[in-house]
């Protein structure tokens, strides 16, 4: 099998041509088009935390040293060279950003120990964007994350600009943008021991020079992963992708530009391969499921941007559209995580959201700018699942459908006094409106209508900010805003209540950036507090009126975060780049009250589940020239600190060790050519993924054997991988 996916690979390679996805935007500007380009031989590549990196993080072009926000910018450039494959890689390199899941279509994603989502039903706290459209559902975070331009990782509340669900902060994707240039890019990878391999490959360039570009992109990414079904002899996590992306930019007109976007992503994974262990050292890699937890994927979407000026008025106006589906299926799945064959679960969903935003952009006058529009978005969902119990001779059918309409108006003023000072000022109205219905029943039975159900939210995000910009290489901030995420429903109608509300967070954060004229050192560090209101996310089993468990989410209190981040790069020498950074935070429960009420039971620990106290990463490369080409050498270093489980005992919350892992390449680069051998986790770490504690099984299956389960992270992989460029 792995001398078969070699050959395939290389003939891949061999066959096409570049990185994939292609959105965009907007026109690449100099500074964008410097940073896709390999650094100059003999030169350290391109660094997670370069201030001179262009971001768009208030909607306007803008350096990471000018931007009063506390952000990461990590480049294409980097991604490649790195091999980071999606988000949650990028995530390694961002203080205070915190990524672990346990299933293709699941991910829990927080900044700042603000914003956990445990359950895909809870709307996300922290905002995830690709070039520009909001994307309701975590699942993107582990979707391939190819062919792009940069990430950008906003920390604190992004309401302002945004909207809703950015509580916790924004992770904005921003994709390639084809040009006037014909340009192939290709490349891929192979690892072992677990015959992980992908390939990438793209083409762009103009139809019409200046007036019609393309790009075109493919990739697959395959692995067989690091845990095994002995019950079943076959993997238990591996995963499978392909993803297809297209961009047209036309400009009729000078300074009128239309970009339409569209993607096709494929995935095949596996849902929940939870082992099940004896506590939080025993690092078991056997899953002991009846049913291999299959789970598909096709995530679809196309998006159209126009931009153009209005002289007359000083305004830049930007008009967007969108729409974007996922159909995902699971056709059987253990339905106990017990090696006994009790239950199992089949089940499909789809989700699709309509997007539209009008944006102006004007100059008021020499010293005041302001950024107004309005934006609206429908979402419509739908699930169906089947429960089966073949010793009962029962078959279970649930069926639900979701609504949800959300139209908002936003405005940003900003003064600059003086080229020292600048006051921004923000405010955005979010108004949603949604509704649940569904019905139950025995399968080949009269299904019963679920009760319907409505809620919704009228909600005010404000920001102020103020900065002083010392000497055009350091800035000094002050900002306060709020946040907030909607609220949402549990679908079973004997549950204890059918809606929870929505949370919210006043956020506090100073903040001071610095380069130094030559760019040898650049440093942003801020300290942030937390305020936060009804969490959601730490859902529970409850027994239900008559009989029975259900899991519901419920708001389980308050929450108070504060911390220091700090992250830059210092280059002793041109060739020689340390760059990195460092999240310190406390994240604690400070009212658990309404869990109480609900559950009648009390939380563990005053912890959030998976929130480390710190995390970091450090990296150093150094470049030796060889000939006309040069190798790199680099050895980095990503950690978190000490977590605890997903508990509803009342008396146990597992504690789940802190780790570093260490990874390293060494890379030679000719020309447009590189290759390059590489090691990930290369002390072979053991480490938890994500872990629950066992009460959950006590109460979803009190008659079955019941222990704590838990996914364990991967173990060395080591391979080679290649890119050119032409």
């Amino acid at each position: 099998m792995r001398t078969t996916s070699i050959v395939l690979l290389a003939t891949t390679m061999l066959a096409t041509g570049a990185p994939a996805m292609a959105q965009s935007t907007g026109d690449v500007t100099p500074a964008e088009k410097e940073q896709t380009e390999a650094p100059p031989v003999g030169a350290a590549p391109v660094s997670a935390q370069e201030q001179d990196i262009v971001v768009t993080a208030r909607k306007r072009e803008e350096t990471l040293l000018e931007i009063p926000v506390a952000a990461t910018a990590v480049s294409g450039e980097l991604i490649e060279r790195r091999g980071l494959a999606s988000l949650r890689d990028v995530a390694t390199l961002t203080p205070g950003l915190n990524i672990n899941g346990d299933a293709a279509g699941r991910a829990f994603v927080s900044i700042r120990g603000v914003g956990i989502t445990l359950v895909e039903s809870v709307q996300p706290g922290v905002g995830i964007f690709l070039d520009g459209i909001y994307q309701p559902n975590t699942a993107y975070l582990n979707n391939p994350l190819v062919d792009v331009q940069r990430v950008e990782v906003l920390r604190g509340p992004q309401g302002t600009l945004y909207g809703k669900n950015t509580l916790g902060g924004a992770i904005s994707v921003i994709t390639r943008q084809p040009g006037n240039d014909f340009e192939v890019r290709g490349g891929g990878s192979y690892a072992g021991p677990d015959n992980a391999w992908s390939t990438f490959a793209s083409l762009s360039g103009p139809i019409v020079r200046d007036r019609l570009q393309a790009r075109i992109a493919y990739s697959h990414r395959q692995q067989d992963g690091f845990l095994y079904n002995p019950i079943l002899k076959a993997d238990a996590n591996p995963l499978n992708t392909d993803t297809v992306n297209g961009t047209i930019r036309a400009e009729p007109v000078h300074d009128v530009v239309l970009t339409i976007n569209g993607y096709y992503d494929n995935v095949k994974g596996a849902g929940t391969p939870y082992a099940r262990v004896a506590g939080p050292t025993d690092y078991v890699r056997q899953v002991n499921f009846n049913a291999l937890n299959r789970q598909f994927f096709k995530y679809k979407g196309v998006n159209a941007r126009l931009e153009f000026p209005l002289a007359a008025l000083n305004t830049d106006v930007t008009l967007i559209g969108a729409y974007d589906g996922r159909d995902g299926r699971a056709p059987d799945n253990d339905g106990e995580f017990n090696p006994v064959d009790f239950a199992r679960t089949s089940g499909k969903n789809e989700l699709d959201t309509y997007t539209g935003e009008l944006r102006f952009d004007t100059e008021l006058s020499s010293t005041l700018t302001a950024l107004v529009g309005l934006f609206t978005s429908k979402e419509t969902s739908s699930a169906e699942g089947i429960t089966s119990i073949p010793a009962l001779n029962a078959r279970l059918h649930d069926i639900s459908a979701k609504k949800s309409r959300n139209h908002a108006v936003f405005g940003t003023l900003f003064w600059r006094p003086s080229e020292a000072w600048e006051v921004s000022a923000g405010l955005r109205y979010d108004r949603e409106r949604r509704s649940l219905a569904g019905s139950t029943g025995v399968v080949g039975g009269l299904l019963a209508a679920v009760p319907g159900i409505s809620g919704g939210h009228d909600e005010w995000s404000p920001r102020v900010t103020v900065t002083r910009n010392w000497d055009g290489r350091s800035i000094t901030y002050a900002s306060v805003a709020r946040g907030f995420r909607g609220g949402g429903f549990n679908i079973n109608p004997r549950a204890p209540f059918r809606s929870y509300e929505g949370d919210k967070v006043w956020t506090y954060e100073v903040g001071h950036k610095f380069a130094t004229a030559d760019r040898r050192l650049t440093l942003a560090a801020a300290a942030f507090y937390n305020d936060y209101k009804d969490l959601i996310g730490l859902n529970t089993i409850v027994g239900l009126p008559g009989g029975g468990f259900a899991t519901i989410d419920l708001n389980s209190g308050d929450v108070r975060t504060y911390g220091v981040e700090l992250e830059g790069t210092f280059r002793p020498v041109p060739a020689w780049t340390l760059s990195g950074g460092v999240s310190v935070q406390r994240a604690r429960i400070t009212d658990s009250s309404a869990f109480t009420r609900v559950t009648n039971s009390t939380l563990p620990s005053d912890r959030l589940p998976f929130q480390p106290d710190y995390n970091f990463s450090l990296n150093s490369d150094y470049v030796l020239p060889v000939g006309t080409g040069d190798i790199t050498l680099n050895v980095g270093a990503i950690g978190k600190g000490e977590r605890i489980a997903a508990s509803i005992s009342p008396t146990r919350a597992p504690v789940l060790d802190s780790y570093v892992l260490i990874n390293g390449s060494i890379t030679y680069r000719i020309g447009s050519f590189e290759i390059a051998a590489f090691a990930n986790n290369l002390f072979n770490e053991s480490y938890f993924d994500s872990y629950i504690e066992r009460r959950t099984l006590e109460l979803a299956v009190p008659f079955l054997p019941a222990s704590d389960l838990g996914i364990i992270g991967d173990r060395r992989r080591y391979g080679v991988r290649t890119r050119f460029r032409f």
